[in-house]
C-alpha cells in the first residue's frame, strides 16, 4: 500500500497552514479496535455495506503516519456501546494521550448511574473532547440519566463529538430530534455533529445556524465512497460555506476505505475557495480546542 504522503503535505502547505487539525480520528484499546474492525469486515447490521478498512497498522505506526501526513492534532474518540464500558475506555484514552502529545485527550460516556460524576471528574482532569455514538450505543441523547452530564459539559464548554445522524444505518435513536431537545435545554453546549449529520444534512445545518456553539465535522462527506450512501445536496452548499467558522476537518482515520488524502481532495473539489479550506482544515480546530503546546510541527 503506497501512501500519498507528499501529496497530502503539499495540500496543506499550498494553503499556507501549519498542518491539519483532524477532530474525528479513532484510537481504541486493541481488543475493542479488533472487534470494531470485525464488524466492518462482516458488513454487519450497523455498517450496511462492504467497508474495507485501509489502515490496520499498529497504534505506533498509525500515530507515525499521521505525523508524516502533517496531522498536527487529532482525537482518539472512544465511544461506549453499553453500560460499564466507558471507564475502561477513558482510562485507556488517558494513557494514550499521555504518550502522544498531538492527541486531544478524549473520553466517552453512556446513560448510566454515575455518568455525571465520572464526566465531571474527567473534565476536572483536563479531557478536551468527548464522543458519543447513538447508533452504536442505542440510546437517546435526552435520556434523563444524561441530564447531569449535559449540565456539566455546558458549564465547562468541553466539546462533544456526536454521531447522531442516521447514516450509515438508521435506528430508533438516530436523527436530529433528540439533539434538538437537548440543545433546547442546554443551548450553549459545544457540540460537533459528526459526518455533517448525514443524511439529515438540512436539519443539522439548521441546528448549527441556530445554536452558537454547534459545529459540524466533514468526516467522509463528499468522498466518492460516502457519496454512494448519502450525497450532500448541492443546494445546501451555500449554507455550508456561510457556516465556514463552524465546520471542522474530520476523517474517521483509520477506519476508512481510501487514502487519507481523498478526504482533502473531496473538500477541495467543492471549489469554495482557499479561505474556507484554511478555516476547516486548521483555523477552526485551533479556535475550538487550542494547541496547548501540543502538536509541534516536525
Amino acid at each position: 500500500m503506497t501512501e500519498p504522503v507528499a501529496a497530502t503535505r503539499a495540500f496543506w502547505q499550498g494553503l499556507g497552514i501549519p498542518g491539519l487539525f483532524d477532530v474525528h480520528v479513532h484510537f481504541l484499546p486493541e481488543n475493542i479496535q479488533r472487534r470494531v474492525w470485525e464488524q466492518f469486515d462482516q458488513a454487519g447490521p450497523k455498517i450496511g455495506r462492504e467497508w474495507p478498512v485501509r489502515y490496520r497498522q499498529s497504534v505506533e505506526d498509525r500515530v507515525a503516519l499521521l505525523g508524516d501526513l502533517g496531522v498536527r492534532r487529532f482525537s482518539a474518540l472512544p465511544y461506549a456501546h453499553k453500560p460499564g464500558v466507558a471507564p475502561y475506555l477513558n482510562d485507556w484514552a488517558r494513557d494514550f494521550a499521555a504518550e502522544v502529545p498531538e492527541n486531544l485527550r478524549s473520553a466517552t460516556f453512556f446513560p448510566e448511574p454515575g455518568a455525571a460524576a465520572y464526566v465531571g471528574a474527567l473534565v476536572d482532569e483536563g479531557v478536551e473532547v468527548f464522543k458519543v455514538h447513538v447508533q452504536v450505543g442505542a440510546f437517546h441523547l435526552d435520556d434523563p440519566l444524561l441530564d447531569g452530564v449535559w449540565e456539566r459539559l455546558e458549564a465547562s464548554g468541553t466539546p462533544i463529538v456526536v454521531h447522531a445522524g442516521s447514516g450509515p444505518v438508521p435506528n430508533d435513536f438516530t436523527g436530529p430530534e433528540p439533539l434538538a431537545r437537548v440543545l433546547a435545554r442546554w443551548p450553549r453546549l459545544a457540540v460537533v455533529v459528526a459526518h455533517l449529520g448525514a443524511p439529515e444534512y438540512h436539519e443539522f445545518l439548521s441546528l448549527a445556524e441556530r445554536f452558537e456553539r454547534v459545529h459540524l465535522d466533514t468526516t467522509m462527506v463528499f468522498t466518492d465512497f460516502f457519496g454512494e450512501m448519502s450525497t450532500f445536496p448541492p443546494s445546501l452548499l451555500p449554507r455550508l460555506v456561510d457556516l465556514r467558522d463552524k465546520v471542522l476537518l474530520g476523517s474517521d482515520f483509520p477506519t476508512i476505505p481510501y487514502p487519507y488524502l481523498h478526504q482533502l481532495e473531496s473538500l477541495a473539489r467543492l471549489d469554495v475557495g482557499e479561505e474556507w479550506l484554511r478555516a476547516v482544515c486548521w483555523d477552526n480546530g485551533v479556535r475550538l480546542f487550542g494547541m496547548n503546546g501540543r502538536g509541534t510541527p516536525r
